[in-house]
């Protein structure tokens, strides 16, 4: 019987150890365990201590899509021929009015100069019908000729002005097919592709180049029905792409729900005068829908959840571990960050992330020094700046 007294308080006295160890969510104070023994030390390394500062958060919408030149040009032949020279590549900008190819143009010409003499003839004899008709209509005052004579006269003139506005038509036509028979570039832009050769025949409508406008980019994003209230056009944009963080606007934002997403499609115009994105470039970001100034802004992965769902964080009160509620505003998931709105100030320490058993009450020893609590800085860059997106606080461990 004694021997199993040993035994049991030999395992009452582990289990009591064990449950000193134990931290966590709602745990007693460790120096309430093992009666009144001292709560054990926690190590920590600086890393896992964080300063809470004071900042800037912006709440927005996340977005990503795929960017997508603001104009796409499709220049097509407008006669048929064969392609003489072709002065364009694939990548080359070009000017508006810039010559991008050359058809065989002997036959345009040709008809063109036919058309000119036409007209020059026509204009001559208008020219004749015209004197004609002066000479016959003094003749007529005198008597000397019929009514039907000036009759005849006037419908000669009115016939001649016919066949000289025929002819100027002619011209006229024939000047233009003259300038198809030169390619020109409609407005400056790149070159995307060249789809025709030198010596190649084309038919009317056989596209020839394809250019891109990129000094302005756009991306359509679809976004969620429940965020669509918080999208308007002129807000800011802020978006990684190509491994560069760059700036847009909302352009636009569609007045319609797309029936089988449940999404709302919002235009996003970016500037890129030099160039430095390519259109087809994946881009993600957010639309900055609110922006809270001056705020008390803690690390993200020092936010922690009990099982009933409130949230905390673990304070270091000089060298001891503080269990404080705190309420969350504006979070930043990007980039790992919240607003609190209460229980924490600017200079307090906090643990972050999994650090092992933690408890009310526990010693807390920094390896390599404790860092001195700040008081407010400004946000680091990219940090609480950085947008972000919340529509619940998101799920902590618990």
């Amino acid at each position: 019987m004694k021997r199993f007294s040993a035994l049991s308080s030999a395992v009452l006295a582990g289990l009591l150890v064990a449950l000193a160890g134990c931290g966590g969510s709602g745990s007693a104070p460790a120096g309430a365990q093992g009666g009144g023994r001292a709560p054990r030390t926690l190590m920590l390394s600086e890393s896992d201590v964080a300063v809470v500062m004071t900042g800037r958060m912006e709440e927005g919408v996340p977005i990503t899509g795929v960017l997508q030149p603001s104009q796409t040009i499709s220049v097509r032949a407008r006669i048929e021929g064969d392609i003489n020279a072709v002065y364009a590549r694939e990548g080359e900008p070009v000017r508006a009015g810039q010559v991008l190819a050359r058809f065989e143009a002997s036959e345009q010409v040709s008809d063109q100069q036919s058309a000119r003499a036409e007209r020059v003839a026509a204009q001559g004899e208008l020219a004749t019908a015209q004197w004609n008709l002066e000479q016959t209509q003094e003749l007529f005052r005198a008597g000397a000729v019929a009514e039907r004579d000036l009759r005849s006269a006037q419908q000669a003139v009115t016939t001649a002005r016919a066949r000289v506005a025929a002819a100027a038509a002619r011209e006229q036509a024939t000047g233009s097919t003259v300038r198809d028979t030169r390619v020109v570039a409609p407005a400056s832009a790149v070159v995307e592709r060249r789809l025709v050769e030198p010596g190649e025949r084309v038919a009317p409508g056989a596209e020839l180049f394809t250019l891109v406008r990129n000094e302005t980019l756009e991306l359509n994003a679809a976004v969620p029905e429940r965020l669509a209230t918080r999208l308007a056009p002129g807000q800011t944009v802020r978006f990684d792409a190509a491994g560069r963080t760059f700036e847009g606007r909302v352009a636009r934002v569609s007045p319609t729900i797309d029936p089988n997403t449940r999404s709302v499609t919002v235009y996003v115009q970016v500037p890129n005068a030099r160039g430095e994105l390519r259109g087809g470039t994946f881009a993600s970001g957010v639309v900055v829908a609110r922006t809270v100034e001056s705020t008390t802004v803690v690390p993200l992965p020092a936010v922690r959840q009990t099982a009933e769902g409130d949230q905390f964080v673990y304070r270091i009160a000089g060298r001891v571990v503080e269990q404080v509620p705190v309420t969350l505003g504006v979070v930043n998931a990007a980039g790992a960050q919240a607003e609190v709105t209460s229980g924490l100030a600017a200079g307090d320490r906090v643990i972050v992330g999994n650090v092992g058993a933690v408890g009310r009450g526990m010693e807390v020893q920094v390896i390599g020094g404790d860092r001195p609590p700040v008081g407010s800085a400004p946000a680091p860059a990219g940090g609480a700046a950085a947008p972000g997106t919340t529509t619940a606080p998101p799920q902590r461990e618990r």
